[in-house]
């Protein structure tokens, strides 16, 4: 099986040695977003609410990339800086994933990358 490096300018650039997301397959791995505002590069303002919505934002970006949708999506993790976030975060996750909604952990960390307070990762499946 081969594997695809799959990246969009739509989306903040890896800010590590990795790829926003790989394909294997029929199966597509995005990498965790974190709420970067890919104009300025900076983590957007406005607290949990608007971290969220630019972080899936930022993984609907990745998924079109690949060629894929939420529709497509069958798993994905949440990261957490604090759970009390929790109802938030499933408020605007819920109204962006719709459909058959994946297969989901969400987790509390002690710290995510440039201080964000949600990060998502996501794998999506490709039956065309």
């Amino acid at each position: 099986m081969s594997k695809t490096a799959i990246t969009s300018d739509r989306a903040p650039r890896a800010i590590g040695p990795y790829s926003q997301a790989v394909r294997a397959g029929d199966l597509v791995f995005c990498s965790g977003q974190i709420p970067i505002d890919p104009a300025t590069g900076e983590l957007v303002a406005g607290g949990i609410e608007a971290q969220t919505a630019q972080v899936i934002k930022n993984l609907t970006e990745v998924l079109s990339a690949a060629g894929a949708s939420w529709n497509d999506v069958v798993k994905t993790t949440i990261f957490l800086t604090d759970l009390a976030d929790f109802a938030v975060v499933n408020q605007v996750y819920g109204a962006a994933v719709g459909g058959v909604l994946p297969a989901r952990a969400t987790v509390q960390v002690a710290a995510l990358p440039k201080g964000a307070a949600v990060e998502i990762e996501a794998v999506a499946h490709l039956s065309r």
